[in-house]
């Protein structure tokens, strides 16, 4: 019964709900991000690949250091 009332309540919803709007229809004229994308790969745009790496590389600064500054242990003592 659970079941049934649950698969009433899903269907529904999936009737009452509204299409996705991902693609364009072709008399709107407008594209989608992934269109605009494409289109402007061959343009000279900021690395931002690069940007993120310099900030990966700036959480190195992060690291705890030694209990004690002056004195780092040696492997076999």
């Amino acid at each position: 019964m659970r079941s049934g009332i649950l698969f009433a309540v899903l269907a529904g919803a999936i009737v009452a709900s509204q299409p996705s709007f991902g693609q364009t229809r072709p008399d709107t004229g407008i594209p989608t991000e992934t269109q605009d994308r494409m289109r402007m790969q061959g343009q000279n745009q900021f690395p931002w690949d690069l940007l993120g790496l310099l900030g990966l590389a700036g959480l190195l600064g992060l690291r705890r250091g030694h209990d004690e500054d002056s004195y780092h242990p040696a492997p076999v003592e």
